[in-house]
């Protein structure tokens, strides 16, 4: 039986070589862009929303706390933060911008706390002519960033609140300082849970 020469070898030296070059050109190409994903994925299946970094939060409580009021709420694990700016009032009707930091879950919160009066509040937002009638609930930690979200640009255009009480409009966050208080806890919990730098 005669010899067979193989004329089609399948993995011939220059395959092989050309192989080689491609495959360690794509594994440093990996390498290489690993180190400019800033952003991760989650796979864990947890939210966060509320998250905030170890960083963030020793830069908070060693350098920014100092403009709040504490109050340690060791029953649930959570520090209170109250603008040393805003308004204290007995009797007038007030909504405080407080931030939450819970240290057990290294996340921060933001809550709207109604002062002499009650849920739900029904604010009305003047600002440059336009008026708007704003509707708050008591809720959870997302109702509650939806709802500061909602105020947010108002806040920032300095606009006029009121909320209402009976069947009467009372004025809040009247005071400058108070309006840079909320300015002030807003960039600093939007710092906390990373969302803006």
């Amino acid at each position: 039986m005669p010899h067979r020469q193989k004329t089609d070898d399948i993995l011939s030296p220059e395959l092989i070589r050309i192989l080689k070059i491609f495959g360690l050109v794509s594994i440093g190409l990996v390498f290489i862009l690993s180190f400019f994903n800033t952003k991760r994925a989650n796979n864990t299946g947890d939210d966060l929303t509320f998250r905030m970094s170890s960083s963030s939060r020793l830069y908070f409580l060693n350098v920014r706390a100092i403009r709040y009021d504490r109050e340690t709420r060791s029953d649930a694990g959570m520090l209170l933060f109250r603008h040393g700016s805003r308004t204290v009032a007995k009797t007038d009707p007030l909504l405080n911008l407080v931030l939450i930091l819970n240290s057990r879950k290294d996340e921060a919160y933001l809550y709207l706390e109604p002062v002499n009066v009650d849920w739900p509040l029904e604010l009305r937002v003047t600002n440059e002519g336009e008026t708007q009638n704003i509707l708050l609930e008591n809720g959870n930690n997302t109702q509650f960033l939806a709802q500061v979200r909602q105020l947010e640009p108002w806040i920032k255009a300095d606009a006029d609140f009121e909320v209402k009480v009976g069947s009467a409009w009372v004025s809040i966050w009247e005071d400058p300082k108070e309006r840079e208080a909320l300015q002030a806890i807003l960039g600093d919990y939007f710092r906390l849970i990373n969302e803006r730098e």
